[in-house]
């Protein structure tokens, strides 16, 4: 496969290639849906550097192919993704979200490929999400994934899941060009990157998790050991003198543990990690509650109050701006035919003035459209705090998507 855009790094496992080959008409007999999306951002402030643009306008195509066979226990999954971004040349890319071969045994299931997947309860931070990396690029809460190289293999039993995978090939982190908006200052330089490990992006990393429901409660306990997600950033000059950000990859070993119970209108949620690498070990984690009305006001519509905190015992150390804080947020769901949310949250920090306020709406169009709306403010955030270099990225953002 050649890779069109410069970010598009991923290489298909040959023994995925022969499987495809292997298997007449299934490409023809699979099904294909996806969508279009227009999306357009503002920002109202200056930027910080004067090549970054106060407005953009980006395009997103993603379909997505499923095929299923062999009496449903073999299928194939297939999502491309590709953005086209009119200011920022490295929001310009494209990735394999997912080309992942599933088959399901007795008790167990297998997967190859490229796939993604999510571990986590809490909804300020998932600590816990470690398997795929973060496409920062496209929004800075951090939920959009890269596609992961993966081998998996499940076990169903009375007592619990157990996943095991290996991961035989590492994705670096994406982040915003000089010309883009939401990034550090100065910028990272990607083509710089170190690792820790001599096999770099080929080092193979493990991981495993057992998960199973016990009455009201869903548990999950994972351990990971491979190279780490999120880089150590440390400036640095590139080959023209210029003083950037260079991302090193350590190795580390992460085990983890989310809980969530449900008692009646109430979902009781934590995460909890314990990390440890070359440059020390801590301990993190993220805990709370949401609250649901449900039917307000004789209506249909149910209304959720989320409240979170979230800690990290590195304290003043801690690479994540997230080391004492409290989020409190609100959910409605209308339960329409049109499917409309509404999300509108705030992390406050308990050590000083700093807030970041963030509100996601949509609404179905018919049954082929959707508008959906995101607004992000960061306010009285103090110079030494990580999310200082988005104290003029306040942004507005609105998207039309066409479902197919």
């Amino acid at each position: 496969m050649i890779c069109l855009f410069r970010r598009c790094r991923v290489r298909l496992a040959a023994p995925l290639l022969r499987l495809m080959l292997l298997i007449p008409g299934v490409l023809s007999a699979g099904e294909w849906s996806g969508f279009v999306e227009l999306q357009g951002r503002h920002f109202p402030q200056q930027a910080m550097d004067r090549d970054q643009s106060d407005q953009l306008l980006s395009i997103v195509v993603q379909p997505e192919y499923y095929q299923r066979w062999d009496n449903d226990r073999q299928s194939l999954l297939f999502i491309p993704f590709l953005r086209w971004d009119s200011e920022d040349d490295e929001r310009t890319h494209g990735d394999i979200r997912e080309l992942i071969w599933t088959y399901a045994g007795d008790g167990w299931e297998t997967k190859a490929g490229i796939g993604k997947v999510f571990w986590g309860v809490t909804e300020a931070l998932h600590l816990v999400d470690i398997i795929n990396q973060t496409d920062l690029i496209e929004n800075p809460d951090g939920e959009q994934k890269l596609g992961q190289p993966m081998l998996k293999l499940s076990l169903e039993k009375d007592w619990g899941i157990i996943d095991l995978y290996a991961l035989p090939g590492f994705r670096e982190r994406t982040y915003p060009g000089e010309a883009g908006r939401l990034r550090t200052h100065p910028h990272v330089d990607t083509d710089l990157a170190e690792y820790q490990s001599d096999r770099e992006e080929r080092h193979i990393d493990l991981a495993l998790r057992w998960s199973h429901f016990i009455g009201d409660w869903d548990i999950g306990i994972a351990h990971f050991d491979g190279t780490s997600r999120d880089p150590l950033l440390t400036p640095g000059r590139n080959s023209g003198g210029e003083i950037v950000l260079i991302p090193f990859y350590e190795q580390i070993r992460q085990t983890s543990l989310d809980l969530q119970a449900t008692k009646g209108d109430w979902l009781w949620k934590l995460e909890a990690i314990h990390r440890a690498g070359d440059s020390g070990s801590y301990n993190a984690a993220t805990g709370g509650f949401e609250y649901t009305l449900v039917g307000i006001a004789d209506s249909d519509m149910d209304l959720g109050f989320l409240g979170e905190y979230l800690y990290d015992d590195r304290r003043d150390d801690a690479t994540t701006p997230f080391e004492n804080d409290l989020f409190v947020g609100l959910r409605l769901t209308a339960n329409d035919v049109d499917d409309s949310e509404l999300l509108a949250g705030v992390i406050k920090d308990l050590d000083d003035d700093g807030w970041m306020f963030n509100l996601e709406a949509s609404r179905r169009i018919g049954n082929h459209w959707k508008t959906s709306a995101q607004i992000r403010l960061w306010s009285d955030i103090p110079i030494d705090d990580p999310l200082f270099t988005f104290h003029r990225d306040d942004y507005f953002e609105l998207a039309i998507t066409r479902f197919f």
